[in-house]
């Protein structure tokens, strides 16, 4: 598991327009600060994925995502917050929040992680952190940090580590307005 120091590093990269890779529940992901552009570009050109898709932003708490979508009822807190498996909501953006986190219907992807090391440096940063799978388009997704270090070594600022399994399963993307299941 990355150690405290590690995950102080990974944050200080982040606050200071780094981009890092780092464990979730399921897959190793790329992640940055979703308000820098110039690191949501670098990370996009990194995973070779075309500007204008939808990003997915995790962090340990509902209210990490206060400032970045408009209001839930409390019904709807209440559905994200009970979910077990690691699901990503779809839900309206709030009018303030810059175009290159949602797509074109204003809407962006929210998931609560109860992974450890990205609970921590989100605890740290104070707000959540892009989440996509750390891969180049065409490349299987990294479950370990082995398969992470040989993509992206020397492209990102960090790499926190995980000696748990990871199951290599995307998480669920559901839309919170219906429920509906996306993936």
């Amino acid at each position: 598991m990355a150690s405290h120091f590690a995950i102080q590093y990974a944050a200080h990269q982040i606050h200071h327009g780094g981009v890092i890779v780092y464990p979730t529940e399921t897959v190793y992901g790329l992640g940055c600060d979703p308000m820098n552009l110039a690191a949501i570009t670098y990370l996009n050109t990194l995973k070779q994925r075309e500007r204008g898709k939808g990003l997915i932003l995790i962090g340990h708490t509902l209210d990490l995502f206060e400032d970045y979508v408009a209001s839930l009822s409390d019904g709807q807190k209440k559905q994200i917050s009970q979910t077990d498996e690691p699901t990503s909501w779809i839900v309206k953006a709030k009018d303030s929040l810059p175009d290159w986190l949602t797509n074109s219907q204003r809407t962006v992807a929210i998931r609560i992680t109860q992974h450890p090391v990205v609970s921590e440096l989100c605890q740290q940063l104070g707000h959540p952190i892009v989440s996509t799978s750390a891969n180049p388009r065409g490349k299987k997704t990294c479950r370990n940090a082995l398969q992470a270090h040989k993509y992206f070594h020397d492209k990102v600022d960090a790499i926190l580590i995980d000696d748990r399994h990871l199951s290599g399963r995307a998480s669920t993307i559901k839309r919170l307005d219906n429920l509906s299941t996306v993936r």
